[in-house]
């Protein structure tokens, strides 16, 4: 899709158009809250559209709403379009005033990525929180009609084309191998990641002040869920020798795995899985997979190579009954031939 001209814009104040306090939350811990029950659990967590887990109890909230979190990051925006339950620090954004009746699926799904674009620009993190007061004050740039209000119709329109594009990428990334199966999860098989991968590694940690940036260095990968966990690039440290390429490495206080495509050095709490005798698509698989078992390990109660070990994980299975890695790297490969499109969408907006 072509980039949209934003010039013609207007900035909108957010808690002009919603009240947004915290979600109603059950006094629970998440063993008991995550029952695997019917409703989700929106929790603060930046993956799989906040949800954590699902529970039996009662949903606490109405679909059709945007959530955020005040303790993780600005990539925790989501449109949540079935009822939930909530969870603490999760807040909920209520459409309130003259525009309140407007806004529909389509138009919340367009303030998301206007709203979450604000944010991200302003740099929030785990120590620049943000919070609902911020959120309340900050202006987001929409599209306005001839009369200066929002252009609803307008978001409406450009929304459903987005959806029906993304409909049409999701179908075709469900088609996995050559024969077009579609994806079928239930047939997967469980897999304790410590009988995988036996041996995790704690590479040498290197502090920021440490090492010194070169844009033609090597990455720096540290605790973050963002740019697959590079902080910037560095000049190699002689009495240091880089961690390999073709790994999978994590965070323990964030817990967010990622596939590491070159050598690299790395801060303070970071492991890596070694997965260098299997494909890179295989391996970005792998790592969505054991991204699933993150939800159980918040901020302050890190995911350490002990605890990893014990966690189960579903792979899909060859005839043999073992990871069907070769399964893996054509889906991956088939995600990666359909995400241009997805891509040019995100770029649209702004």
């Amino acid at each position: 899709m072509a980039k949209i001209d934003t010039s013609g814009w207007k900035p909108f104040i957010v808690g002009e158009l919603f009240d947004i306090h915290p979600t109603k939350a059950y006094k629970m811990t998440n063993a008991q809250l995550m029952d695997d029950g019917d409703n989700p659990v929106v929790v603060n967590s930046s993956y799989n559209n906040g949800i954590g887990g699902y529970s039996s109890q009662v949903a606490t909230e109405k679909g059709g709403m945007i959530t955020f979190s005040d303790t993780t990051t600005v990539d925790a925006i989501f449109y949540q379009p079935n009822d939930f339950v909530g969870y603490p620090h999760v807040q909920g954004m209520y459409p309130k005033g003259a525009y309140a009746a407007n806004w529909k699926k389509p138009q919340l799904l367009f303030f998301v990525a206007a709203f979450r674009k604000a944010a991200v620009i302003r740099g929030f993190d785990y120590v620049y929180k943000f919070t609902r007061e911020i959120a309340s004050r900050m202006e987001v740039l929409l599209p306005v009609d001839t009369s200066g209000e929002p252009d609803w119709a307008y978001m409406d329109e450009y929304m459903s084309a987005v959806m029906r594009e993304s409909e049409a990428s999701l179908e075709n990334l469900r088609q996995a191998d050559e024969e077009k199966h579609v994806v079928d999860t239930c047939d997967w098989k469980e897999f304790v990641v410590g009988e995988l991968f036996p041996s995790m590694v704690k590479p040498p940690v290197l502090h920021t002040r440490q090492v010194v940036e070169a844009e033609e260095g090597i990455p720096y990968v540290v605790r973050t869920k963002f740019n697959n966990g590079i902080k910037c690039r560095v000049h190699p440290v002689s009495d240091v020798i880089p961690s390999p390429a073709g790994v999978i490495t994590w965070g323990a206080e964030n817990a967010t795995f990622f596939y590491q495509t070159e050598e690299f050095l790395s801060g303070r709490d970071i492991y890596f899985v070694d997965t260098r005798a299997y494909s890179a698509n295989a391996c970005v698989f792998l790592a969505a997979c054991l991204q699933t078992v993150t939800h159980k390990y918040p901020y302050n109660y890190g995911l350490f190579p002990d605890l990893l070990k014990e966690e189960r994980i579903k792979l899909p299975v060859d005839t043999s009954g073992e990871p069907d890695w070769v399964y893996m790297d054509k889906y991956m490969q088939a995600v990666m031939n359909n995400t241009q499109d997805d891509l040019s969408v995100m770029q649209a907006i702004g």
